[in-house]
């Protein structure tokens, strides 16, 4: 399950550097050359907005992701075989001194 998740993350990274590529910090870009195209035979301007909700939405996908991948990832053999004999060895409390009170005050 870790592989195929692993595998998600790099494809959304791939679309996240492909969203964030083709963006130009002042308007330009893919947004900007063709932008205005669109505007002038279609009267679509909200190709900036589209590359930015991509972002966010790209950089959502890949933050839940890495969050989910931790769920999946597991405990290496000699931290569970320590947990193993902690719970094994742990003395077992001692139930007649914690009822007693002291004497003297």
């Amino acid at each position: 399950m870790i592989i195929l998740i692993t595998v998600v993350i790099l494809l959304a990274c791939a679309v996240l550097a492909f969203f964030v590529l083709i963006q130009n910090p002042k308007g330009g870009g893919l947004s900007g050359t063709f932008g205005s195209v669109s505007s002038q035979i279609m009267g679509v301007k909200q190709s900036g907005d589209v590359m930015e909700k991509g972002t966010w939405t790209a950089m959502g996908i890949i933050a839940a992701l890495c969050i989910i991948a931790v769920m999946f990832v597991e405990k290496p053999k000699a931290i569970q075989q320590d947990a193993q004999k902690n719970a094994k060895s742990a003395p077992a409390p001692v139930k007649g001194a914690a009822a007693q009170k002291p004497a003297g005050k």
